[in-house]
């Protein structure tokens, strides 16, 4: 039987499958593991590098880019939910506008993080307190990636906009080129050329630049009819823009407590010394992949559920709802398993260095945790996406950074970095208990009187 397309999938609103889920959810991981696989990647090829401190300066780096990138991350998720209302309520133009708005903002941010690249760069190193060693391959890794800003950020749109639609093949047309390039570039650069860790930033700048024209391409080429009716007084309309503003306000905040989490997860990981930072940003790279797994189950959740919502389908939404928690379950235990029986195999990917190898098995313990704690926070974040209802996201996330916090002071001195660990997956806990509360509120507001 042959499998049906995207919108095929999006039509049948009554009886929506599993099989019918997957062929929506499939591309969608693919889509999403291509974020952290691109660090991944990155980081793998530095590790060929005898030096612990490239490891660590690769991985400080990544974390201040996603740490400005992340705070931004509202322009794909509320990208997504805005266009994916706006199709569930079948309105042309408002689709193309949920396109057009955040790409402005995301112009304009990129362009902002260029001109403030130094004090940004010395905050940062300053924060992080590594060695001086790891604070100069960070440097240069940061020096050559942040020309890439502007396209990133317009990315985060661009994907967030083909998701919403439903657009889930194209999306991933985008992330496959980025990936491939950004891996032949890598081995080219790093192990043909010997350029080091400028070699790995290079790489991932081009990479990039060439997924957001191949994508921008690709949306003028399958959108000028469209594109051809907005006129800038609809793109300057109050109440959407309002609407936006408001949600992205909430989504930033959110972002704010979870990057927070991060950056001190990683600075104190960093005072631990070059070898505890290694191992733990190499079992951070495989936590985002496990995360950008469940996004991808969260992502076709998030256009189901907006298009309920435009729609006013209840039946859709609940069935959402369920197969979100029923997928998420089943690959959370599938993913501890994983790791359990390729754990070993899959750090000694990222790195040959003996030490690094011995502390990052010593605790990946963690990693065997992290998926059945966390999952059912990130599928929920999906639903709420899907229903432009960030301000849950948001206490909920500050909520599990209070007990994050708490954890810390209660664990690390005693267990040191198993206490940093225990606090990590104390937060996922939390950020699922948390969010799960909010469940009968968001129902009730988007469909009560309504369907």
């Amino acid at each position: 039987m042959k499998l049906a397309t995207d919108s095929m999938v999006l039509n049948n609103t009554t009886s929506y499958s599993h099989r019918e889920y997957l062929v929506l959810a499939i591309p969608l991981i693919i889509s999403g593991i291509s974020t952290p696989i691109l660090g991944a990647v990155d980081t793998a090829v530095v590790g060929r590098i005898p030096d612990p401190a490239s490891i660590g300066g690769v991985a400080v780096g990544a974390v201040i880019f996603n740490t400005m990138y992340w705070l931004l991350g509202f322009l794909r998720v509320s990208t997504s939910g805005f266009t994916a209302q706006a199709e569930g309520a079948n309105n042309q133009n408002e689709m193309v506008l949920s396109l057009l708005r955040p790409m402005i903002l995301a112009i304009l941010f990129g362009l902002f993080f260029i001109i403030l690249q130094s004090p940004i760069l010395t905050i940062a190193l300053s924060l992080f307190r590594g060695s001086e060693a790891v604070s100069f391959f960070a440097s240069t890794y940061f020096s050559v990636r942040i020309w890439g800003a502007p396209f990133i950020l317009l990315s985060y749109v661009i994907i967030g906009w083909l998701i919403g639609m439903g657009k889930v093949r194209l999306a991933l047309a985008t992330q496959i080129w980025m990936n491939v390039l950004n891996i032949i570039l890598d081995l080219v650069f790093v192990l043909g050329l010997g350029m080091g860790v400028k070699g790995v930033a290079y790489a991932t700048l081009i990479a990039e630049v060439s997924a957001v024209a191949l994508g921008a391409w690709l949306l003028y080429m399958t959108n000028r009819e469209k594109l051809a009716h907005i006129k800038l007084s609809m793109l300057l309309e109050t109440e959407p823009i309002l609407k936006m503003i408001k949600m992205n306000r909430d989504l930033f905040l959110r972002t704010v407590c979870l990057l927070t989490m991060t950056v001190i997860f990683t600075s104190l990981g960093a005072s631990m010394g070059e070898v505890t930072l290694a191992a733990n940003a190499i079992l951070l790279q495989i936590h985002y992949i496990i995360a950008y797994f469940f996004g991808g189950f969260a992502n076709a959740s998030s256009i189901l559920v907006g298009r309920a919502i435009g729609g006013v389908n209840l039946s859709l939404y609940n069935r959402a709802y369920t197969l979100s928690a029923q997928w998420g379950l089943g690959s959370a235990i599938l993913l501890s398993l994983s790791v359990l029986i390729f754990g070993e195999s899959i750090i000694a990917s990222f790195t040959t260095i003996t030490e690094v190898k011995a502390m990052s098995e010593d605790f990946l313990v963690w990693m065997l945790v992290f998926p059945i704690f966390g999952f059912w926070g990130l599928q929920l974040e999906g639903i709420f996406s899907g229903a432009t209802e960030a301000k849950s996201i948001r206490d909920s996330i500050g909520l599990a950074l209070i007990v994050f916090l708490i954890a810390l002071w209660l664990f690390v001195p005693q267990y040191q970095n198993h206490g940093l660990w225990i606090a990590f997956v104390v937060f996922s806990l939390s950020r699922s208990f948390f969010l799960s509360l909010f469940i009968p509120k968001l129902t009730r507001e988007k469909f009560t009187n309504k369907s």
